[in-house]
C-alpha cells in the first residue's frame, strides 16, 4: 500500500511509544510486496489491506501466525495474551528476550514492537484484558477473522458460536500445538463464497479439431494436454469455420488427456482450422459448520495416506486432552500413569459420540506386562482374548455401544474375512497397534512444545487468515493434523527423567525429544546454504532448537552472496529497511544471536560454485554434520550439494516453494537416495523459430523484447568495449585495416561508431528506426516469403494455429503504446551512449529513413576503411567514443527503464500477432524469471525441514523420514516416504548404492596396472575401464591405451602438489559379450597411504 496519505498510529505498550506507519491509500508498494502480489493478486492484495485481524495466545504458534500474516499486509492486526514471559518462552516465541522474562513483562507487551517493525504499512496494537467465559466479547464485531491460540475448549466454542452468528459471520479460526501434536480448526460460516480456488493462470488450449456431433469432441494440438477437469468452463476465441463458438461459454467434459467434450455442435458449420479455448474460472461457495458440531463428526484434510487413521486418532486424543484441562485445571504430567489413565478412559468417552458401532480385532491373549499399559485388563484376565475382554470392559463404561470382537489377524491369510464388502460397510478404520499411540504420546508430550512443528503449522494457519480476509484460493474444511510422531516413536525407550523440565530456555523441547536429542542438536555442525526467505526462517529454527550452541562442539555455518533489497523484507523476516543494500549473510547471522545468543554462526558471501571449490572443499564438507540448501534463486545448481554430500557421507535437506506451493527432500546416507538419482527434467525452452518468427503466446513475445534488450544494450555494447579495448585508437585501427590486417570484429565496431547517437533527438531517432525494423519491415519481410494463401504440401494451409500471420504495424505518435517504446528505447539508447536525455517533447521525423544496409562482401574493408576516416576527421573517434556502457537487466529498479522497454516492445510484438497483451506486472515477472512467493508457504516449509533434521540427528529408521509437497491454495498437504536408496548388482554378489565409494591406497611408483590389480584383489573384480572426470585414464579399445597400464597414476592424473587422492570412476566387463560395461562405485585413490 502506497505512502500517499501516511498517518502515525501510536500505540502505548509498556510505557513506551510504538510508532507504526499506516494509510488508508489502496496503492500497492510493489517494491516490497511485489513476489507476493504474483502470488494473491492486486484485488485479493486490497481486500487483505481492508482488514482487521484479532489474535489471541502470542506463545511460539501466535507469534508465527503474526508474523506471516503482518508481513502479507493485512491492515490491522490487534494481539491478545494475558500470561508473562517466563523462560520456557525463550525456546518457542523468537521475538521474547531475557529481559522480558526479568521484567515479567506479557507476552503480547513484549512482542507488539518486533512484530509492528515487520511491516510499517500495519497497524499492530495489543490488548491485556482478560478474556474467558465471563466476557462480553461483542468486542469482536470489528474484525473480520478471529484466531485463538492456547485458549480453553469452552471459550473456543463461545467465541465460535458468536462469530458464526454474525452476518457476515467473523471468519473463526483456532489453532494449537501440544508437544508434537498440532491442529488447526477453521470456520468460515453457512457460505463463503471464493472467486479464485486455486490462484493459477487460467488455461489456454490451442485446438486441432472440432466435430460436428452431439456432444461435439474438441482435441487439443498433438502433445499438449489441456490438464482441465470435468465441470471446468471455457470460452473459444479464434475459431475458423464453427464461428458461432467464438465468444460462447461451454461446460466440459473429460474425453482423454488431450480431448474434451463440449455441448451440441451438429447443427454448425464446420470446423475449418484455428482456435483458442479459455479457461473461465467461476466462484465456488464453501459451506461451514460450527466448532461444537465437527467435535463430534470432524471433516479432516488427510496429510499422510500411509496413516489414514490418524487424523481421527489425533482428533480424539486432543479432544480427551481439552477434556482434562477442563476437569482438573492442568496438563497431564509427565510420564504419570495415573493421568494416562485418565486421559484413555475421556478418549473412549468421547470415541462414543464419533462411532455408533465399533468392530475390534486382535489375535493376541492378555498377558501379565500388558496390564500396566492396558488399563482394560485385570490380572484375572491373563490368557484370555484381547478383542473380546476389552469388548467387555467397554460395555462396562457405556453400555449403549454396539461392539463385534474379532480374533484374526488382518493380513492377506485373512482377506476372505476382511475383504472390499467387510471395508465398504465401515465408515472409519482406526489402527492401534501396540498401543494407542496418540493418547500415550500425547500425555507424555502435551506440556512441551516443538517449535519447527509449530512453524509448519503457523505457515498454514496464516494463509487460511489470508483467504478468510481475502476470499483467494480454497479454505480448509475443517481441520488439519499435523504431527511428529515418528520423532516419538524412536524415543520410546528413553527414560522419562531424560524429559523432565530443568528450568531453561530448551524445557519445552526437552518434553518433545529428551535432554541427550537436545545436547546433540547443540553440538551439531550445519551448512545452510543461503540466507532468504527459507534461510531466515531457518535460522530462526536453529536458535529455539538450540543447534550450533554447545560449549565445547556446535556450528551453524552459513553463505550467501547477496545483498538485501526492499522486495526481500515481505518474506525475510530478520531484515529490516536500515538493513537494505547489507549482506544477507551477516545480517542474518546477527539477527538470529539476537533470538538466541548462544548459537555460534559462521558467515560467508561466497556463492557455492566450481569457483569456489578450494574454499567449500571435501575438508569443509566433512567438518559440517548436515548441509541444508534454502534456495530461493533457482540458478543455484542443486546438484553440486548432492554430488559433495554423497561424496562424503554427508546428509542433505532441501527444500523450495514457489508461490503457495511448496516441497521438502530428505537425503540420508546408506538410506535414501539422492536429488540427482532423480532429478527434474529441464524447463522447456521456447524453440528458436517460435521467437523469431511465430509466436503463439504472450510468454513468446515477452520473451523475444528481452532477447532485443540483451542484444541491443548488453551484448553488442559488449563486443564494442571489447575491440576497443584490444585496439586502444581509430588511428591503429585504421593503419591495419589499410595494410590488408584481418580484425576480428572490426566492421561491426566500426559500424557502431559511425552510427553512434551524439544527442537526445539522434537518440530518439534510432529508437523510430528500430520500431519501423521490428514492427513493420519484419513483419512485410515474413509475409512476402509466406503469403496469407501459402499451403503445405498436404494442402493444408501454412497459416494456421498455432502459427499467425503477423500484420504490420504503422507508427503513430498519438499511441501511448507506440510512444512508449520510442521514450524507453531512446531512454536506453541514451545511457549506452552516455548521451544526456532532455526533458523537451519527443519529436520524430517520419521522413527519416533507417541508413542503407551494407551488404557483407568484398567492399566491406573498403566500406570500413570511409566510415573511420570520416569518424576521425569529424573528430567522432576519440577515446570517449570508443565505449559504450553495457547494460546489465534489472527488473527491479522502476526507475531504470527496463521493463518500460520490455512490456512495449512485447505488447506491440503481440498486436502485430493478434496475441492479448500482458499489463507491465505480468512481464515483469515473466521476463525477470521471477519466482511468486509468500512468507506463509516459506514457513511451512522450513518447519517440515527442521523436523527432518532432528530425526537424522537422533539417527532414526528409513520409515521415519518424509517427503512433503504441499499447495496452500488447494489445500493440499502430503506425506511421502523418502526413496529408499538402491543397490545395483554388479556380480558375482557384489553390489554398491550411491553411498558406497571403494578406497585404493597407493605409492609413489603405483602404476595404472597396479590400480586395476588393487581393485581386483580388495573387491574380487576387475576394472575394464578407467575414467576421471570426463578424462578417460583407460578404455583398452582406445589406441594407445594399453600402453598406460605402465604408467604411474601420478603422471597419468597429474595432481596439484596438495592433492591427496582423487576421485575415479570404474566400469566393469559384461557377462555376456555384446552388452554394455556393468558401472561400478566411485574409487577414491590415494597417492600416498594416509599412514605414511
Amino acid at each position: 500500500m502506497g505512502r500517499t496519505g501516511l498517518f502515525t498510529c501510536c500505540v502505548r505498550s509498556t510505557n513506551k511509544l510504538y510508532h507504526i506507519m499506516a494509510t488508508d491509500s489502496m496503492e500497492i508498494d510493489d517494491a516490497l510486496y511485489s513476489r507476493q502480489r504474483y502470488v494473491l493478486g492486486d484485488t485479493a492484495m486490497q481486500k487483505m489491506a481492508q482488514s482487521n485481524v484479532f489474535l489471541s495466545g502470542l506463545g511460539g504458534l501466535g507469534v508465527e501466525i503474526a508474523k506471516n500474516i503482518v508481513l502479507a499486509g493485512i491492515k490491522a492486526l490487534t494481539v491478545h495474551d494475558t500470561k508473562q514471559c517466563k523462560t520456557w518462552d525463550l525456546g518457542t516465541n523468537f521475538f521474547i528476550c531475557e529481559d522480558d522474562v526479568i521484567n515479567l513483562r506479557n507476552r503480547a507487551e513484549a512482542t507488539l514492537p518486533h512484530i509492528a517493525e515487520l511491516n510499517p504499512y500495519v497497524h499492530v496494537l495489543s490488548s491485556t484484558a482478560p478474556l474467558d467465559e465471563t466476557t462480553d466479547i461483542s468486542f469482536l464485531k470489528k474484525y473480520q477473522c478471529v484466531i485463538l491460540t492456547e485458549t480453553r475448549l469452552s471459550l473456543q466454542k463461545k467465541i465460535n458460536d458468536f462469530c458464526h452468528a454474525q452476518h457476515p459471520p467473523i471468519k473463526f479460526i483456532s489453532a494449537d500445538v501440544y508437544g508434537i501434536w498440532s491442529r488447526l480448526f477453521c470456520d468460515f460460516g453457512d457460505e463463503f463464497e471464493v472467486l479464485d480456488t486455486t490462484g493459477e493462470e487460467p488455461k489456454e488450449i490451442f485446438i486441432s479439431n472440432i466435430t460436428q456431433s452431439n456432444p461435439g469432441i474438441v482435441t487439443c494440438l498433438e502433445n499438449h494436454p489441456h490438464k482441465l477437469e470435468t465441470g471446468q468452463c471455457l470460452t473459444f476465441r479464434e475459431v475458423h469455420g464453427m464461428s458461432c463458438l467464438n465468444g460462447s461459454m461451454q461446460q466440459i467434459t473429460v474425453v482423454s488427456p488431450y480431448s474434451f467434450s463440449i455441448g451440441d455442435t451438429s447443427d454448425m458449420e464446420p470446423y475449418l482450422h484455428g482456435g483458442i479455448a479459455v479457461q473461465v474460472k467461476t466462484p465456488k461457495i464453501f459451506c461451514f459448520e460450527r466448532l461444537e458440531k465437527q467435535l463430534k463428526n470432524p471433516t479432516y484434510l488427510l496429510a499422510d495416506f500411509s496413516k489414514p487413521e490418524a487424523p481421527l486418532q489425533i482428533h480424539t486424543a486432543m479432544f480427551a486432552l481439552n477434556q482434562f484441562q477442563e476437569n482438573f485445571g492442568r496438563m497431564p504430567n509427565i510420564g504419570c500413569l495415573q493421568d494416562a489413565e485418565e486421559m484413555l478412559k475421556i478418549a473412549v468417552s468421547i470415541s462414543e459420540t464419533l462411532e455408533s458401532k465399533v468392530t475390534i480385532t486382535d489375535p493376541d491373549l492378555i498377558e501379565k506386562s500388558n496390564l500396566n499399559r492396558q488399563f482394560l485388563f485385570r490380572p484375572h484376565h491373563i490368557q484370555k482374548p484381547k478383542s473380546y475382554t476389552a469388548a467387555a470392559a467397554t460395555l462396562n463404561i457405556n453400555p449403549q455401544l454396539k461392539i463385534d470382537p474379532y480374533l484374526n489377524k488382518v493380513c492377506p491369510a485373512t482377506e476372505n474375512i476382511y475383504n472390499d464388502e467387510f471395508y465398504t460397510k465401515q465408515d472409519i478404520i482406526v489402527t492401534a497397534l501396540d498401543n494407542v499411540e496418540a493418547r500415550r504420546y500425547i500425555d507424555r508430550s502435551a506440556q512441551g512444545f516443538l517449535a519447527p512443528l509449530a512453524a509448519a503449522v503457523g505457515g498454514v494457519a496464516s494463509q487460511e487468515v489470508l483467504k478468510a480476509v481475502t476470499g483467494k484460493f480454497s479454505p480448509l474444511q475443517q481441520w488439519l493434523y499435523i504431527d511428529a510422531l515418528d520423532i516419538a516413536i524412536s524415543l520410546d525407550k528413553t527414560s522419562c527423567e531424560e524429559f523432565l523440565p530443568r528450568g531453561d530456555k530448551y524445557d519445552a523441547l526437552r518434553v518433545c525429544i529428551g535432554e541427550s536429542l537436545c545436547q546433540k542438536l547443540h553440538k551439531l555442525n550445519v551448512f545452510l546454504v543461503g540466507c532468504g526467505a527459507i534461510g531466515c526462517e531457518m535460522l530462526k529454527n536453529f536458535a529455539l532448537l538450540g543447534v550450533g550452541s554447545g560449549r565445547d562442539k556446535g556450528m551453524v555455518t552459513i553463505t550467501d552472496p547477496d545483498l538485501i533489497e526492499k522486495s526481500n523484507l515481505n518474506r525475510q523476516f530478520l531484515f529490516r529497511p536500515h538493513h537494505i543494500q547489507k549482506p544477507k549473510s551477516y545480517t542474518a547471522a546477527a539477527a538470529t544471536l539476537n533470538i538466541n545468543p548462544q548459537l555460534k554462526i559462521d558467515p560467508y558471501l561466497n556463492k557455492v560454485c566450481p569457483a569456489t571449490e578450494n574454499i567449500y572443499n571435501d575438508e569443509f564438507y566433512t567438518k559440517q554434520d548436515i548441509i541444508v540448501t534454502a534456495l530461493d534463486n533457482v540458478d543455484f545448481p542443486l546438484q553440486i550439494y548432492c554430488v559433495r554430500c554423497v561424496a562424503n557421507l554427508r546428509p542433505l535437506l532441501d527444500s523450495g516453494t514457489m508461490g503457495t506451493k511448496g516441497h521438502t527432500e530428505t537425503t540420508v546416507p546408506h538410506l535414501t537416495e539422492s536429488y540427482n538419482s532423480h532429478r527434474d527434467p529441464p524447463e522447456e525452452e521456447i524453440p528458436f523459430c517460435t521467437l523469431k518468427s511465430f509466436p503463439a503466446a504472450i510468454e513468446h513475445t515477452i520473451q523475444w523484447a528481452r532477447d532485443k534488450f540483451e542484444s541491443a544494450f548488453s551484448h553488442k555494447p559488449s563486443l564494442f568495449n571489447k575491440f576497443w579495448q584490444t585496439y586502444p585508437s581509430a588511428e591503429e585501427v585504421l593503419q591495419r585495416i589499410k595494410s590488408g590486417e584481418s580484425l576480428e570484429g572490426c566492421f561491426q565496431a566500426i559500424k557502431s561508431l559511425s552510427r553512434r547517437p551524439r544527442n537526445w533527438s539522434q537518440c530518439v531517432e534510432l529508437a523510430r528506426i528500430k520500431f519501423e525494423k521490428y514492427f513493420k519491415h519484419k513483419a512485410l519481410q515474413l509475409l512476402h516469403s509466406f503469403p496469407l494463401d501459402t499451403r503445405l504440401k498436404d494442402g493444408s494451409l501454412f497459416w494456421q494455429s498455432p502459427k499467425r500471420p503477423p500484420s504490420p504495424i504503422k507508427f503513430e505518435f498519438n499511441d501511448p503504446l507506440h510512444y512508449s517504446f520510442i521514450v524507453s528505447g531512446a531512454k536506453l539508447f541514451a545511457r549506452v551512449y552516455c548521451v544526456p536525455v532532455t526533458e523537451k517533447v519527443v519529436q520524430t521525423d517520419e521522413t527519416a529513413r533507417k541508413p542503407d544496409h551494407i551488404p557483407v562482401s568484398s567492399e566491406d574493408e573498403r566500406n570500413a576503411i570511409f566510415q573511420l576516416e570520416k569518424a576521425i576527421l569529424s573528430n567522432e573517434a576519440l577515446k570517449n567514443d570508443l565505449q559504450m556502457k553495457m547494460l546489465s537487466f534489472e527488473k527491479d529498479d522502476d526507475a531504470n527503464g527496463h521493463i518500460d522497454f520490455i512490456t512495449a516492445a512485447s505488447n506491440l510484438r503481440a498486436k502485430m500477432y493478434n496475441i492479448e497483451p500482458a499489463d507491465r506486472l505480468k512481464t515483469k515477472r515473466i521476463a525477470g524469471k521471477i519466482i511468486p512467493a509468500i512468507a506463509t508457504a516459506t514457513a511451512a516449509v522450513s518447519g517440515l525441514v527442521a523436523l527432518e533434521l532432528i530425526k537424522i540427528v537422533g539417527e532414526h529408521p528409513f520409515e521415519a523420514y518424509k517427503n512433503c509437497f504441499l499447495n496452500l491454495a488447494i489445500p493440499i498437504i502430503v506425506f511421502t516416504e523418502a526413496a529408499e536408496v538402491r543397490k545395483t548388482e554388479i556380480r558375482n554378489g557384489i553390489s554398491f548404492t550411491i553411498w558406497d565409494r571403494w578406497t585404493i591406497y597407493g605409492k609413489e611408483d603405483f602404476t595404472l596396472l597396479d590400480f586395476i590389480n588393487a581393485v581386483r584383489e580388495k573387491y574380487g573384480i576387475e576394472p575394464t575401464m578407467v575414467v576421471q572426470g570426463v578424462k578417460m585414464l583407460y578404455v583398452p579399445v582406445m589406441p594407445g591405451h594399453i600402453k598406460r597400464l605402465k604408467l604411474t597414476m601420478q603422471k597419468l592424473v597429474k595432481p596439484s602438489a596438495d592433492k591427496k587422492y582423487v576421485d575415479l570412476t570404474v566400469s566393469f566387463a559384461p557377462e555376456t559379450d555384446g552388452d554394455e560395461d556393468l558401472p561400478g562405485p566411485p574409487v577414491r585413490y590415494y597417492f600416498i597411504h594416509e599412514d605414511n
